[in-house]
């Protein structure tokens, strides 16, 4: 029996007009971002015509043993302070297209400029955070500011740094690092100190959390915890996947033991954060994709040549994000007769792990303790 079939450009084609785009994380970071004193991300809007850095004052603890009944006049204590500069730096990206390439598209790929820029900003801004919090201090303004490309992270960059710049931040901060769950890990010399971090023993836990907390409360100039609850400090702690999962099974039988047995809030059945011993960990899962992309040298620097990747432990202002102009859309002027159109967004602002000058010369992380684990993947 003959059958008879429609010729190829006959063949019904049906085209959708719902348009799916690729899965765009949320900027984790968001809930501990904002302009209070308490922020961990501590965002400073103030928009203003002109200049290219925003001053962020800070001032230490009095330590002084103050008088008695002694004479107090001439005997007065000084005020620690010290004005970090933070430099901003222009982000813009826009797409663009005209009226005959409208016309060949059978659903509204245009449309979607405003939601697709809007993810690109979430995940610029996101990575620039990770990027800062593993930045290493410095006063001068960093390279490319003011570039065609724009640097909008202060500081020297870690993946840029050399082994003296890097030794340099690990003598400054020596009470503010941490490698692997032991104290007596620590080097001098910063590759040599990355090298003790063993497969088995320094592993990210609960034991390590514990540690991160400790290194934070005995740092001097203190690290101020992120909130206070009924004399209960608090912390947060990011990290990538692979630290966050040896967290999760190393916490297996403490929230099966000490948190309710239930699907809607036990983390063993829900994805989110952990809690233990006063610290928020939240996954960044971004942090490991650094690792294996930019901050490469990690890969194998941990013992027998083991990855290592870090975990930010952080309390009240251990970021500064200024802002000089917000976020804005901006639109195409040469439409050449209204044929062509274009769609786009500008913001100014700046990232820099908050710093202050201690003793003369140290550079040293106000608000944050950097740790360093053996984080391999899952075999």
């Amino acid at each position: 029996m003959a059958l008879s079939s429609p010729q190829s450009n006959n063949k019904l084609v049906q085209y959708t007009t719902e348009i799916n785009r690729e899965y765009v994380r949320e900027n984790l970071f968001s809930p501990y971002m904002g302009t209070s004193l308490t922020s961990i991300i501590r965002l400073r809007n103030e928009p203003k015509k002109g200049g290219e850095q925003m001053n962020i004052p800070l001032v230490t603890r009095l330590t002084g043993t103050g008088k008695g009944v002694g004479q107090l006049t001439g005997n007065e204590e000084v005020i620690d302070n010290y004005g970090m500069r933070a430099w901003v730096d222009w982000a813009r990206n826009a797409v663009a297209t005209n009226k005959a390439e409208e016309q060949k598209d059978s659903a509204d790929i245009f449309g979607e400029a405003k939601p697709l820029l809007s993810d690109w900003g979430k995940e610029l801004q996101r990575d620039e955070i990770i990027a800062a919090m593993m930045a290493l201090p410095s006063e001068s303004q960093p390279a490319g500011l003011g570039s065609t490309d724009g640097q909008r992270v202060n500081g020297i960059l870690y993946e840029d740094a050399n082994a003296s710049q890097r030794n340099t931040w690990n003598a400054d901060n020596s009470d503010r690092v941490l490698y692997g769950n032991a104290l007596g890990n620590y080097n001098a010399t910063h590759a040599t100190a990355l090298a003790t971090v063993d497969a088995v023993d320094d592993k990210f836990t609960d034991v390590s959390v514990q540690l991160l907390k400790y290194v934070a409360k005995h740092a001097r100039p203190r690290i101020r915890p992120y909130k206070l609850e009924d004399g209960r400090e608090y912390f947060v702690a990011f990290a990538g996947s692979n630290n966050f999962r040896q967290l999760k099974a190393a916490m297996k039988d403490v929230n099966k033991d000490a948190r309710p047995r239930d699907v809607g809030s036990n983390p063993i059945f829900q994805d989110g954060d952990q809690i233990y011993d006063g610290v928020i960990i939240r996954e960044i899962p971004e942090i490991d994709e650094f690792v294996d992309t930019v901050w490469t040298s990690l890969k194998t620097a941990g013992d027998t040549s083991g990855r290592v990747a870090p975990v930010f432990l952080c309390g009240q202002s251990a970021v500064a994000m200024p802002w000089a102009q917000m976020a804005r859309p901006t639109f195409r002027d040469e439409t050449d007769y209204g044929f062509i159109k274009g769609s786009g967004v500008e913001m100014c602002y700046g990232l820099a792990k908050v710093f202050k000058k201690h003793s003369s010369t140290k550079l040293v992380q106000f608000g944050m303790v950097t740790g360093f684990f053996s984080a391999a993947g899952p075999a």
